[in-house]
């Protein structure tokens, strides 16, 4: 990780490996700031700000091998962005929560605005290789800029912002880059199914080329052997949808726990730098 002060990635790295998880140099954040619920994503109730029953002394997933196998699929498939080590390496300068306490509520409250910064950094720097994205490249640079900036800032510089204002400004502006990608060759007329409710849909073989998905719900979804390439898939949940010979190539704003959460095989078509989960078949 930079130091205070420095960028944490350049605009043309913007997907580098600051914005990955590195559990190695986290005080565990994402194992005690979020709350989560009994369901099939999670097999116990933990409230937010109190550490999951699994977190060892040493800030590790004690059942980590086997998350899925134990209940928690969940977990398996979080992503941080690499919010984990910048809170606590830059943010915080090295302290935890637990040799500091009196940091604790702070810090898991940062953790939380942290990560939709970097979210928000993986998209930007997505949008920024988009060739067709080509007339936006002045705003989304700036727009990544402006937000590697704020991810600099004191613990209470964080806490005074509006995440949600914020993320609704640069959201606009990566759809007007979708729009321009998405009607690029082969993408043009995509189908307009943002924030669609398609859950446990049979969407087989469908010509999805180029569409918007943005927030669609897709759990369970049958997908095998769907055309998404250059779909716009920012949000989509995809727990448990079955992408098994789907393409995806060139989809756009897809992240790698999108398709942590979903189901796949070796035929499954994915757009770099995503790679297929170890728990999908050969």
């Amino acid at each position: 990780m930079p130091e205070p002060g420095q960028p944490a990635a350049s605009v043309s790295g913007g997907r580098g490996s600051s914005l990955r998880a590195d559990c190695a140099r986290c005080a565990g954040l994402c194992c005690v700031a979020p709350a989560f619920s009994a369901s099939a994503d999670f097999a116990i109730d933990k409230p937010a700000g109190q550490a999951c029953p699994n977190l060892r002394p040493d800030f590790r997933c004690g059942i980590h091998a086997s998350l899925r196998q134990r209940g928690f699929p969940g977990c398996a498939a979080y992503d941080c962005f690499g919010a984990g080590q910048k809170v606590t390496q830059v943010t915080f300068g090295g302290q935890d929560w637990r040799r500091a306490p009196g940091v604790a509520a702070q810090m898991f409250r940062v953790f939380t605005i942290m990560r939709q910064l970097h979210e928000l950094l993986w998209y930007l720097g997505e949008a920024l290789t988009l060739p067709a994205a080509g007339p936006l490249r002045t705003e989304l640079g700036q727009a990544f800029e402006e937000t590697e900036r704020l991810t600099r800032g004191t613990p209470a510089a964080l806490e005074a912002l509006e995440p949600s204002a914020y993320r609704r400004d640069v959201s606009a502006l990566l759809r007007r880059a979708s729009e321009l990608a998405r009607a690029g060759p082969g993408g043009a007329d995509g189908a307009d199914l943002a924030g669609a409710g398609l859950m446990g849909r049979d969407l087989a073989g469908a010509e999805l080329r180029g569409a918007s998905l943005r927030g669609a719900v897709l759990i369970g979804a049958d997908l095998r052997g769907a055309d998404l390439r250059g779909a716009d898939l920012t949000g989509a949940d995809l727990r448990g949808a079955d992408l098994r010979g789907a393409d995806l190539a060139g989809s756009i704003f897809l992240t790698q726990s999108q398709i942590d959460a979903a189901r796949g095989d070796a035929g499954t078509r994915l757009p770099p730098p995503l790679s297929s989960p170890a728990h999908w078949p050969d």
